[in-house]
Protein backbone atom coordinates (compact mmCIF):
# COMPACT_ATOMS: atom_id res chain seq x y z
CA UNK A 1 0.00 0.00 0.00
CA UNK A 2 1.17 3.39 -0.77
CA UNK A 3 1.52 5.71 1.90
CA UNK A 4 1.65 9.61 2.01
CA UNK A 5 5.38 10.78 1.21
CA UNK A 6 5.05 14.29 2.94
CA UNK A 7 4.38 12.66 6.72
CA UNK A 8 7.15 10.58 6.26
CA UNK A 9 9.45 13.76 5.89
CA UNK A 10 8.70 15.80 8.14
CA UNK A 11 9.42 12.47 10.91
CA UNK A 12 12.64 12.15 9.31
CA UNK A 13 13.28 16.04 10.03
CA UNK A 14 12.10 15.73 13.34
CA UNK A 15 14.09 13.16 14.58
CA UNK A 16 17.27 13.98 12.65
CA UNK A 17 17.11 17.50 13.19
CA UNK A 18 17.87 16.59 16.98
CA UNK A 19 20.59 13.35 16.41
CA UNK A 20 23.33 14.56 14.50
CA UNK A 21 26.41 14.10 16.69
CA UNK A 22 27.94 10.84 17.05
CA UNK A 23 26.57 10.23 20.93
CA UNK A 24 23.25 12.34 20.46
CA UNK A 25 24.37 14.47 23.47
CA UNK A 26 23.82 17.96 23.30
CA UNK A 27 26.66 20.69 24.29
CA UNK A 28 26.60 21.69 27.62
CA UNK A 29 24.37 24.68 28.51
CA UNK A 30 25.30 28.25 29.84
CA UNK A 31 23.86 26.94 32.84
CA UNK A 32 26.26 23.59 33.19
CA UNK A 33 29.26 25.67 32.84
CA UNK A 34 28.04 27.79 35.72
CA UNK A 35 27.87 25.12 38.05
CA UNK A 36 30.91 23.69 36.73
CA UNK A 37 33.30 26.71 37.24
CA UNK A 38 30.96 28.05 40.29
CA UNK A 39 34.59 27.12 42.74
CA UNK A 40 32.02 25.55 45.41
CA UNK A 41 30.80 21.73 46.12
CA UNK A 42 28.15 20.66 43.69
CA UNK A 43 24.97 21.26 45.11
CA UNK A 44 23.65 18.14 43.42
CA UNK A 45 20.21 18.82 44.95
CA UNK A 46 19.04 21.75 43.57
CA UNK A 47 20.67 21.11 40.67
CA UNK A 48 18.99 18.19 39.81
CA UNK A 49 15.57 19.23 41.19
CA UNK A 50 15.35 21.95 39.03
CA UNK A 51 16.46 19.68 36.58
CA UNK A 52 13.57 17.37 37.05
CA UNK A 53 10.93 20.06 37.52
CA UNK A 54 11.96 22.02 34.12
CA UNK A 55 11.99 18.41 32.31
CA UNK A 56 8.96 16.93 34.48
CA UNK A 57 10.99 13.95 35.21
CA UNK A 58 8.94 11.28 37.45
CA UNK A 59 12.36 9.47 38.55
CA UNK A 60 16.17 10.08 38.61
CA UNK A 61 19.25 8.74 40.22
CA UNK A 62 22.78 10.31 40.20
CA UNK A 63 25.92 8.03 41.59
CA UNK A 64 28.69 9.95 42.25
CA UNK A 65 32.45 8.75 42.54
CA UNK A 66 34.93 11.24 43.84
CA UNK A 67 38.83 10.65 43.54
CA UNK A 68 38.09 6.84 43.93
CA UNK A 69 36.62 6.99 47.52
CA UNK A 70 32.94 5.42 47.81
CA UNK A 71 30.11 5.89 45.63
CA UNK A 72 27.53 8.58 46.94
CA UNK A 73 24.18 8.45 45.41
CA UNK A 74 21.11 11.08 45.21
CA UNK A 75 18.17 9.35 44.50
CA UNK A 76 14.76 11.65 43.74
CA UNK A 77 11.23 10.81 43.04
CA UNK A 78 9.04 7.70 41.84
CA UNK A 79 9.56 5.12 38.91
CA UNK A 80 6.16 6.22 38.09
CA UNK A 81 2.72 7.74 39.04
CA UNK A 82 0.73 4.70 39.57
CA UNK A 83 3.13 2.01 41.38
CA UNK A 84 4.90 5.38 43.13
CA UNK A 85 7.89 2.92 43.75
CA UNK A 86 10.57 5.41 45.10
CA UNK A 87 13.67 5.79 42.95
CA UNK A 88 17.11 3.79 44.94
CA UNK A 89 20.17 2.94 43.72
CA UNK A 90 18.43 -0.40 43.16
CA UNK A 91 16.23 0.78 41.11
CA UNK A 92 16.26 -1.01 37.09
CA UNK A 93 16.39 1.67 34.21
CA UNK A 94 16.50 0.78 30.77
CA UNK A 95 20.08 1.75 29.48
CA UNK A 96 19.78 2.18 25.74
CA UNK A 97 23.16 2.76 23.60
CA UNK A 98 24.98 1.82 27.13
CA UNK A 99 24.80 -1.35 25.59
CA UNK A 100 27.08 -0.46 22.99
CA UNK A 101 29.67 -0.21 25.65
CA UNK A 102 29.39 -3.70 27.01
CA UNK A 103 29.19 -5.04 23.49
CA UNK A 104 32.03 -3.23 22.55
CA UNK A 105 34.08 -4.49 25.80
CA UNK A 106 33.29 -8.16 24.98
CA UNK A 107 34.46 -7.74 21.46
CA UNK A 108 38.02 -6.25 23.06
CA UNK A 109 38.32 -9.03 25.33
CA UNK A 110 37.50 -11.17 22.36
CA UNK A 111 40.48 -9.28 20.53
CA UNK A 112 42.54 -9.76 23.40
CA UNK A 113 42.18 -12.90 23.64
CA UNK A 114 43.08 -14.37 20.14
CA UNK A 115 39.50 -15.04 19.14
CA UNK A 116 39.18 -12.44 16.88
CA UNK A 117 41.52 -9.59 15.43
CA UNK A 118 40.44 -5.54 14.91
CA UNK A 119 41.56 -5.78 11.09
CA UNK A 120 39.26 -8.23 10.66
CA UNK A 121 36.75 -7.51 7.79
CA UNK A 122 33.00 -8.22 7.14
CA UNK A 123 34.22 -10.41 4.29
CA UNK A 124 35.79 -12.80 6.62
CA UNK A 125 33.77 -12.21 9.57
CA UNK A 126 29.94 -12.94 8.01
CA UNK A 127 28.73 -16.43 6.60
CA UNK A 128 30.52 -17.32 3.10
CA UNK A 129 28.11 -15.75 0.50
CA UNK A 130 26.62 -12.69 2.45
CA UNK A 131 26.02 -10.42 -0.65
CA UNK A 132 28.91 -7.23 -0.02
CA UNK A 133 29.30 -4.34 -2.10
CA UNK A 134 32.93 -3.73 -2.41
CA UNK A 135 33.21 -0.92 0.73
CA UNK A 136 31.39 -3.56 2.64
CA UNK A 137 34.04 -5.92 2.46
CA UNK A 138 37.18 -3.61 3.54
CA UNK A 139 34.99 -2.93 6.80
CA UNK A 140 36.81 -3.55 9.79
CA UNK A 141 35.81 -4.84 13.16
CA UNK A 142 37.08 -1.92 14.80
CA UNK A 143 35.70 0.64 12.27
CA UNK A 144 32.22 -0.89 13.46
CA UNK A 145 33.18 -0.68 17.46
CA UNK A 146 34.24 3.07 17.05
CA UNK A 147 31.16 4.02 14.60
CA UNK A 148 34.04 5.04 11.70
CA UNK A 149 32.61 2.34 9.29
CA UNK A 150 30.91 4.88 7.33
CA UNK A 151 27.64 3.50 8.14
CA UNK A 152 24.74 5.32 8.55
CA UNK A 153 22.78 5.83 11.67
CA UNK A 154 19.90 3.88 10.76
CA UNK A 155 18.15 3.13 7.08
CA UNK A 156 16.73 6.32 5.64
CA UNK A 157 13.95 4.14 3.24
CA UNK A 158 10.58 4.97 3.42
CA UNK A 159 9.41 1.58 5.76
CA UNK A 160 11.90 3.06 8.45
CA UNK A 161 11.00 6.43 8.01
CA UNK A 162 7.35 4.89 8.33
CA UNK A 163 8.13 3.51 11.46
CA UNK A 164 9.51 6.42 12.64
CA UNK A 165 6.28 8.62 12.14
CA UNK A 166 4.47 6.13 13.98
CA UNK A 167 6.90 6.31 16.64
CA UNK A 168 6.31 10.30 17.21
CA UNK A 169 2.72 9.68 18.31
CA UNK A 170 2.73 6.32 20.32
CA UNK A 171 6.48 5.62 21.22
CA UNK A 172 6.63 2.24 19.98
CA UNK A 173 9.99 0.72 18.95
CA UNK A 174 10.84 1.81 15.43
CA UNK A 175 14.52 0.09 15.33
CA UNK A 176 12.48 -3.52 15.25
CA UNK A 177 14.02 -3.82 11.14
CA UNK A 178 17.04 -3.82 12.49
CA UNK A 179 16.91 -6.61 15.23
CA UNK A 180 16.18 -9.14 12.36
CA UNK A 181 18.65 -10.81 10.30
CA UNK A 182 17.19 -9.21 7.03
CA UNK A 183 19.84 -5.84 8.15
CA UNK A 184 22.60 -7.65 6.27
CA UNK A 185 20.87 -6.59 3.19
CA UNK A 186 21.91 -2.87 3.96
CA UNK A 187 25.44 -3.87 2.94
CA UNK A 188 24.94 -5.09 -0.16
CA UNK A 189 24.34 -1.33 -1.72
CA UNK A 190 26.77 0.31 0.74
CA UNK A 191 28.96 2.84 -0.49
CA UNK A 192 31.67 4.19 1.87
CA UNK A 193 31.75 8.14 2.19
CA UNK A 194 34.79 9.80 0.89
CA UNK A 195 35.60 10.98 4.66
CA UNK A 196 35.54 8.15 7.19
CA UNK A 197 34.70 10.69 10.18
CA UNK A 198 33.08 8.70 13.66
CA UNK A 199 29.08 8.67 12.46
CA UNK A 200 27.07 6.99 15.30
CA UNK A 201 25.43 3.93 13.81
CA UNK A 202 22.74 1.39 14.62
CA UNK A 203 22.86 -0.81 12.02
CA UNK A 204 27.12 -0.95 12.46
CA UNK A 205 26.08 -2.38 15.78
CA UNK A 206 23.43 -4.78 14.63
CA UNK A 207 25.49 -5.87 12.36
CA UNK A 208 28.01 -6.48 15.56
CA UNK A 209 25.31 -8.44 17.26
CA UNK A 210 25.13 -10.57 14.36
CA UNK A 211 28.72 -11.34 14.10
CA UNK A 212 29.18 -11.77 18.24
CA UNK A 213 26.71 -14.66 17.53
CA UNK A 214 28.06 -16.17 14.34
CA UNK A 215 31.33 -16.02 15.09
CA UNK A 216 30.83 -17.30 18.91
CA UNK A 217 27.87 -19.05 19.19
CA UNK A 218 26.77 -17.67 22.18
CA UNK A 219 24.45 -14.65 22.94
CA UNK A 220 25.54 -11.46 24.53
CA UNK A 221 24.36 -11.94 27.63
CA UNK A 222 25.62 -15.17 28.28
CA UNK A 223 29.16 -13.69 27.39
CA UNK A 224 28.45 -10.72 29.32
CA UNK A 225 27.65 -12.24 32.48
CA UNK A 226 30.80 -14.33 32.30
CA UNK A 227 33.63 -11.98 31.16
CA UNK A 228 32.27 -8.89 32.44
CA UNK A 229 29.14 -8.63 34.94
CA UNK A 230 30.12 -11.85 37.22
CA UNK A 231 33.61 -10.93 37.73
CA UNK A 232 32.55 -7.01 38.54
CA UNK A 233 29.61 -8.37 41.01
CA UNK A 234 27.36 -7.11 38.75
CA UNK A 235 24.08 -8.72 39.95
CA UNK A 236 21.39 -6.19 38.60
CA UNK A 237 22.35 -5.86 34.79
CA UNK A 238 21.19 -7.74 32.38
CA UNK A 239 20.55 -8.00 28.74
CA UNK A 240 17.59 -10.11 29.78
CA UNK A 241 15.71 -7.83 31.96
CA UNK A 242 13.03 -9.64 32.83
CA UNK A 243 15.22 -12.45 34.28
CA UNK A 244 16.20 -9.58 37.22
CA UNK A 245 14.72 -9.68 40.23
CA UNK A 246 14.44 -5.85 40.24
CA UNK A 247 12.17 -6.09 37.12
CA UNK A 248 8.77 -5.66 38.43
CA UNK A 249 9.79 -2.31 40.56
CA UNK A 250 11.97 -0.71 37.40
CA UNK A 251 11.68 2.76 36.70
CA UNK A 252 8.68 2.78 33.91
CA UNK A 253 9.89 5.44 30.98
CA UNK A 254 8.05 8.30 30.32
CA UNK A 255 7.74 10.75 27.23
CA UNK A 256 9.93 13.96 27.24
CA UNK A 257 11.77 15.79 24.08
CA UNK A 258 10.35 12.76 22.16
CA UNK A 259 8.48 11.22 21.36
CA UNK A 260 7.57 14.89 19.90
CA UNK A 261 3.11 14.51 19.37
CA UNK A 262 3.29 12.34 23.28
CA UNK A 263 2.14 14.46 26.05
CA UNK A 264 5.49 15.06 27.91
CA UNK A 265 5.35 12.86 31.44
CA UNK A 266 2.83 10.12 29.57
CA UNK A 267 4.12 6.78 29.99
CA UNK A 268 5.73 5.07 26.93
CA UNK A 269 6.17 1.34 26.04
CA UNK A 270 9.18 -0.52 26.96
CA UNK A 271 11.35 -1.22 23.87
CA UNK A 272 12.08 -5.07 23.55
CA UNK A 273 15.03 -6.65 21.16
CA UNK A 274 15.65 -10.28 20.54
CA UNK A 275 18.24 -10.67 17.94
CA UNK A 276 21.03 -8.17 16.45
CA UNK A 277 20.33 -5.04 18.56
CA UNK A 278 20.18 -6.63 21.74
CA UNK A 279 23.70 -5.86 22.48
CA UNK A 280 23.42 -2.02 20.74
CA UNK A 281 20.39 -1.52 23.01
CA UNK A 282 18.63 -4.19 25.38
CA UNK A 283 20.60 -3.41 28.33
CA UNK A 284 19.19 -2.74 31.94
CA UNK A 285 21.09 -1.76 35.19
CA UNK A 286 20.87 -0.10 37.76
CA UNK A 287 23.07 3.23 39.56
CA UNK A 288 25.30 0.66 42.28
CA UNK A 289 26.56 -1.60 39.40
CA UNK A 290 26.94 1.23 36.77
CA UNK A 291 28.98 3.55 39.14
CA UNK A 292 31.47 0.50 40.15
CA UNK A 293 31.63 -0.74 36.37
CA UNK A 294 32.71 3.37 35.94
CA UNK A 295 35.34 2.78 38.50
CA UNK A 296 36.82 -0.29 37.46
CA UNK A 297 38.32 1.87 33.93
CA UNK A 298 40.07 3.75 35.83
CA UNK A 299 40.99 1.25 39.05
CA UNK A 300 42.25 -1.82 39.24
CA UNK A 301 39.55 -4.68 39.18
CA UNK A 302 42.33 -7.79 40.23
CA UNK A 303 41.07 -9.17 36.81
CA UNK A 304 44.20 -8.59 34.17
CA UNK A 305 42.15 -9.54 31.55
CA UNK A 306 39.44 -6.87 32.40
CA UNK A 307 41.67 -4.43 33.49
CA UNK A 308 43.13 -4.38 29.80
CA UNK A 309 40.25 -4.32 28.16
CA UNK A 310 38.85 -1.15 30.11
CA UNK A 311 42.43 0.25 29.26
CA UNK A 312 41.63 -0.31 25.57
CA UNK A 313 38.53 0.98 25.18
CA UNK A 314 39.71 4.03 26.95
CA UNK A 315 42.02 4.55 23.51
CA UNK A 316 41.10 7.08 21.20
CA UNK A 317 41.26 6.34 17.43
CA UNK A 318 39.71 9.43 16.02
CA UNK A 319 41.16 12.29 17.80
CA UNK A 320 38.98 15.69 18.00
CA UNK A 321 38.37 17.85 20.94
CA UNK A 322 34.81 17.02 21.59
CA UNK A 323 33.49 13.62 20.70
CA UNK A 324 36.98 11.75 19.87
CA UNK A 325 35.52 8.14 19.18
CA UNK A 326 37.31 5.79 21.66
CA UNK A 327 36.04 1.73 21.20
CA UNK A 328 32.32 2.78 21.66
CA UNK A 329 32.95 5.38 24.42
CA UNK A 330 34.00 8.90 23.29
CA UNK A 331 36.03 11.04 25.04
CA UNK A 332 35.52 15.21 25.72
CA UNK A 333 38.45 17.54 26.31
CA UNK A 334 38.19 20.62 28.52
CA UNK A 335 41.85 22.06 28.50
CA UNK A 336 43.95 19.18 30.50
CA UNK A 337 40.69 17.45 31.58
CA UNK A 338 39.43 14.52 29.28
CA UNK A 339 36.26 13.20 30.33
CA UNK A 340 35.09 9.56 28.61
CA UNK A 341 31.30 9.00 28.74
CA UNK A 342 28.86 7.27 27.25
CA UNK A 343 25.05 8.32 26.72
CA UNK A 344 22.06 6.38 26.05
CA UNK A 345 18.23 7.14 25.18
CA UNK A 346 15.33 4.18 24.48
CA UNK A 347 12.20 4.58 24.87
CA UNK A 348 11.21 7.01 27.96
CA UNK A 349 14.66 6.75 29.56
CA UNK A 350 17.98 9.03 29.35
CA UNK A 351 21.48 7.54 30.56
CA UNK A 352 25.03 9.44 31.21
CA UNK A 353 27.51 7.15 32.33
CA UNK A 354 31.29 8.82 32.04
CA UNK A 355 34.74 9.06 34.13
CA UNK A 356 37.97 11.30 34.33
CA UNK A 357 40.22 8.75 34.64
CA UNK A 358 43.42 11.30 35.83
CA UNK A 359 40.66 12.38 38.31
CA UNK A 360 39.52 9.19 39.11
CA UNK A 361 36.26 10.58 39.31
CA UNK A 362 33.05 9.07 37.91
CA UNK A 363 29.40 10.05 36.84
CA UNK A 364 26.19 8.15 36.17
CA UNK A 365 22.38 9.77 35.84
CA UNK A 366 19.85 7.99 34.96
CA UNK A 367 16.03 9.37 34.77
CA UNK A 368 12.90 7.73 33.38
CA UNK A 369 12.19 10.50 31.09
CA UNK A 370 13.83 11.00 27.38
CA UNK A 371 15.54 14.06 27.14
CA UNK A 372 17.93 15.10 24.97
CA UNK A 373 19.76 17.53 27.46
CA UNK A 374 21.51 14.77 29.60
CA UNK A 375 24.49 17.27 30.49
CA UNK A 376 23.89 16.79 34.45
CA UNK A 377 26.66 13.72 34.03
CA UNK A 378 28.92 16.10 32.29
CA UNK A 379 28.40 18.96 34.59
CA UNK A 380 29.43 17.36 38.18
CA UNK A 381 32.78 16.17 36.06
CA UNK A 382 33.75 19.35 35.02
CA UNK A 383 32.94 21.01 38.93
CA UNK A 384 35.25 17.93 40.29
CA UNK A 385 38.31 18.65 38.47
CA UNK A 386 37.78 21.98 39.85
CA UNK A 387 37.73 20.77 43.83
Amino acid sequence: MNRPLFPVLIASTLVTGCAGTLSQMSAPSSETSQVAQSGKRLPVEAFVTRYMQSQQVSGMVVAVIRHNGPAEFHCYGVTDAKNRYPITPDTLFALGSLSKGVTAEVFTLLVNEGQLRWDDTLQTLLPPGTPLSDDAKRITLLQLVTHTSGLPRQPMNMLSLEHLLFYLSDGENFYHDLDDDSVLRYLSTFNAPVTREPQYSNIGYAILGYILKYQTDESVETLASRLIFQPLAMKNTSFEPQTLRAFPRRALGHAGDQPKFKPRGALTPDWHFTNNMVGAANLYGDARDLIEYARAHFSSTGNAALDKAFTDVDAIYYPRQKEAANIAWITDTYGPQKITYQVGYIGGYSSYIGFDRAQQNAVVVLQNSFNWSNYIGHAILQHQASE
